[in-house]
């Protein structure tokens, strides 16, 4: 028995507000023939999926043989179609790619029937809706009515209590719509069906009961049945339905086979988008490398500086009105570039950014490698070669130009043509390690050990060769004397090959600042000798 009692279905879309069922009360009966009648919109279909539990209704109570389904799940509703309905639609719904058997399995094949009961229920159903020797057709293979009737023992194969069928004469003729409703009649002996139709002909000859609908409401029924109110009503699960993992495999296998064209193409262009977007990824992901690595090892070259003074120089470039004001006419206005130069220097602070530097409160260290400290102090380094003294940083080599590397012109010039041979290594180790590649010896350990660096492929610079003592200094001294005397040089050089053995155990002098100052005892100074390059006195130097 089914009783609907108060029920309101409603459809918002926007502010839109249709009411399909309005205040719906109806009770059916276990063995009869019910035809819903009503003009389109009337809420018919409405009715029948709520019956069916296809759509929720917002107010009122759906009782099944005493069960109310007031707070039903997800899981209940699935277990209350598949064990309780059976559903019979006006389009058929059959699968096309499988036979008329495997069709009306299926729901027998959700429930967890074996395979062997499934076959044997399927092909009874077929029998009893007159499809028993036509099972291994395809449903392209029959005709309209014949499918109804597939339709129908899908239906009816799960043995349901209640059959709800939506218009299952719709799309037929009038002949074959009567072996239609002959079957449905004969079902409806043993079991409730529902049928929603446009005909009102055939609701009147084999419906036992005519229902009416119009504007969400009942107008009319040829047959009503109350019960009492006080019958008890319980909540509970109609149980679950189920499929093993292994019939799920087997139809999805069944599915790929029948279907292998569309699953191979399928297959295909799916893992041509695999592969493309993995291509994508992996480009992208290799750029975004490089572009880090190519970041990392420019900044390694030319790390970012901060000074103790800062100069916009920007400034004598730029005019000072932004608006680019004209003189008036006549008049010649000032355009004050060297005094906005050195009015705009402005001073760091780099010992309260050191102390905030190696504080806690300091995340830099999050984005960069390393932090350094520069205090310009330049190491004076000198080479004794056979007794010949000669200082190689800072470098003197170009003083017979004009200028040395303690000027502004010779810091210039070695930063281009790196007669300052010496550099210091970063405190970091891994700025190195990463970046070269260690030929022969060992990385440096101590303040006074140095490291010789080749071009990635193998070459020195014959400036390195001069201070190193590898090619004789006083070629390169011939060659600056020449050339500023604005003589052509007789020396013919031709590139030397050396070996690593040549570089390994190479030795230098290095002379601390405070060596190079005396005391005058009679004039109470101390005397700077840093010009003199006849002055050091190795004796008190350290080896490197």
């Amino acid at each position: 028995m089914l009783q609907i009692e108060h029920i309101s279905k409603t459809y918002r879309t926007g502010d839109l507000v249709q009411r399909a069922l309005d205040d719906v009360s109806l009770c059916l009966r276990d063995s009869e023939f019910v035809a819903i009648l009503g003009p389109s919109g009337s809420g018919k279909t409405t009715l029948l999926n709520v019956i069916g539990g296809l759509d929720r209704y917002d107010s009122g109570a759906l009782i099944i043989n005493g069960v109310s389904t007031e707070q039903y799940r997800d899981r209940d509703w699935d277990s209350y179609r598949n064990h309780s309905i059976g559903f019979v639609f006006q389009s058929y719904n059959l699968i096309p790619h499988q036979s008329i058997l495997a069709n009306v399995e299926l729901a027998l094949t959700i429930s967890g029937i074996p395979r062997s009961e499934r076959r044997r229920r399927a092909a009874d159903a077929l029998a009893r809706v007159g499809l028993g020797n036509q099972i291994h057709k395809r449903p392209s293979q029959l005709s309209g009515g014949q499918m109804q009737r597939v339709a129908i023992a899908r239906a009816l194969v799960n043995d349901p209590d209640i059959l709800l069928a939506d218009e299952p004469t719709g799309a037929l003729d009038t002949e074959t719509s009567v072996q239609v409703m002959d079957l449905l009649r004969e079902v409806a002996k043993d079991r409730l069906v529902v049928m929603v139709t446009h005909n009102p002909e055939l609701a009147e000859q084999y419906a036992t009961r005519i229902v009416r609908l119009r504007d969400g409401k009942i107008t009319d029924d040829s047959d009503p049945f109350t019960v009492a109110s006080s019958l008890p009503v319980e909540h509970r699960s109609l149980g679950r339905a189920s499929m093993s993992f292994l019939t799920a495999i087997s139809l999805s296998f069944n599915n790929l086979r029948t279907k292998l064209g569309r699953t191979l193409l399928t297959a295909f262009a799916g893992s041509i988008g695999i592969i493309g977007i993995a291509m994508i990824l992996s480009l992208s992901t290799g750029v975004q490398n490089y572009i880090q690595s190519i970041e990392e090892d420019t900044l390694k070259d030319y790390p970012l500086e901060i000074t103790d003074s800062s100069i916009n120089f920007a400034s004598m470039y730029t005019q000072q009105d932004s608006g680019e004001r004209s003189a008036p006419e006549g008049v010649v206005e000032e355009w004050q570039t060297v005094s906005n130069l050195f009015t705009r220097v402005s001073k760091n602070d780099l010992a309260g950014l050191r102390s905030y530097l190696e504080s806690d409160e300091c995340s830099v260290y999050d984005y960069v490698q390393t932090i350094e400290y520069n205090y310009n102090l330049v190491p004076q380094i000198y080479t004794d070669r056979d007794g010949e003294i000669r200082q190689v940083n800072p470098d003197h080599s170009f003083a017979a130009l004009g200028f040395t590397t303690n000027d502004s012109m010779g810091s210039l010039f070695s930063s281009f043509s790196s007669t300052d041979t010496f550099r210091p290594m970063p405190d970091d180790e891994r700025l190195y390690l990463e970046q070269y590649e260690l030929k022969a010896g060992r990385w440096p350990q101590r303040y006074d050990e140095c490291a010789v660096v080749l071009t990635s492929t193998g070459h020195v610079a014959d400036i390195t060769l001069y201070v190193l003592g590898l090619k004789d200094p006083k070629e390169l001294d011939t060659l600056v004397q020449s050339f500023a005397a604005g003589e052509d040089s007789e020396i013919e050089s031709v590139p030397g090959q050396y070996s690593y053995d040549d570089f390994l155990g190479l030795e230098f002098k290095l002379v601390h600042s405070s060596d190079y100052y005396t005391y005058d005892e009679d004039y109470n100074v101390w005397t700077d000798h840093s010009e003199d390059p006849a002055y050091p006195s190795f004796s008190r130097s350290a080896t490197a």
